[in-house]
């Protein structure tokens, strides 16, 4: 009998920690307007955090709410400001599978770009002296999907003009990385791998920048290898497209002499200056 009042004790004793763990979890969960108007006000003062907090906790305890979806949508701006950006993206498509006939999804879309755009960063070159150009592309080719789909489905969004010149600057780096590799394997005296990655910049990226430079590596390279035809090929396209390029002398003749000129070996062309004369 002793134990039987020990077990019933030990249940009752159980049952009331739970209610009032219950009781008190119900006590925390606050009204939906007011986890809202804490959010708006969080993010005014530029509390972000705070701002994170209170929209979680919205879309945990009142999904389909009145604020639902606007609550999602200032999550994706929380997340980017607080520089978790594969957060934000996370978020940006957790409301286009939601939401996927909303008004706003133009702005999820432009901000799911906006985080790829970033992502590959980091905050080591927001604060230090990394060279941005050479790093890897990494998420940015991700960001210009995003950023074509909203010019394709939204054309007028309010978006769409800066998406437009985020996908500019985006082939524009992404050519500026061919141009760098083609420029490395020229201080490697690797004059057929530099040759291809003039070439691949030529064809996929054509109306950017870093053309120029990549026609006269094209042409360089022809030369050196012996190709004529590639290489009037070469120059002549220079002279349509950049007359005033600086690798014509006053006589408006191709006189560019970035290749450092040395008695080389078959093998060690082909072999991409691995195997080079000793």
């Amino acid at each position: 009998m002793r134990s039987v009042a020990r077990l019933i004790l030990l249940f009752t004793t159980a049952l009331l920690i739970s209610a009032c763990a219950s009781n008190k979890g119900q006590e925390e969960v606050l009204a939906e307007e007011t986890y809202y108007e804490n959010a708006r006000d969080a993010m005014t003062a530029g509390n972000f955090n705070e701002a994170e907090t209170n929209l979680d906790a919205l879309e945990t305890y009142y999904p389909f709410g009145r604020y639902a979806e606007q609550a999602q949508l200032d999550l994706i701006y929380a997340r980017y400001q607080n520089l978790d950006l594969e957060g934000a993206r996370a978020a940006a498509d957790r409301f286009l599978r939601l939401n996927p006939q909303s008004e706003h999804a133009d702005y999820a879309l432009y901000m799911r770009g906006l985080a790829s755009y970033n992502l590959d960063i980091g905050l080591g070159a927001r604060y230090l002296p990394i060279d941005i150009e050479a790093r890897d592309p990494g998420e940015q080719r991700q960001a210009f999907q995003d950023f074509s789909q909203l010019l394709n489905r939204y054309p007028s969004s309010e978006y769409a003009p800066d998406a437009r010149q985020r996908m500019i600057a985006i082939r524009n780096r992404l050519a500026r990385l061919e141009l760098l590799a083609a420029q490395y394997y020229i201080s490697r005296e690797a004059y057929v791998a530099a040759n291809t990655r003039a070439r691949y910049l030529i064809e996929n990226y054509p109306s950017t920048p870093p053309v120029e430079d990549a026609l006269i590596i094209l042409a360089e390279t022809f030369r050196f290898l012996d190709l004529k035809k590639g290489a009037s090929d070469a120059v002549a396209m220079l002279k349509e497209n950049f007359p005033e390029s600086a690798a014509f002398n006053e006589n408006g003749e191709f006189e560019s002499d970035i290749l450092d000129r040395e008695d080389r070996s078959l093998a060690s062309v082909v072999t991409f200056g691995l195997m080079g004369d000793e």
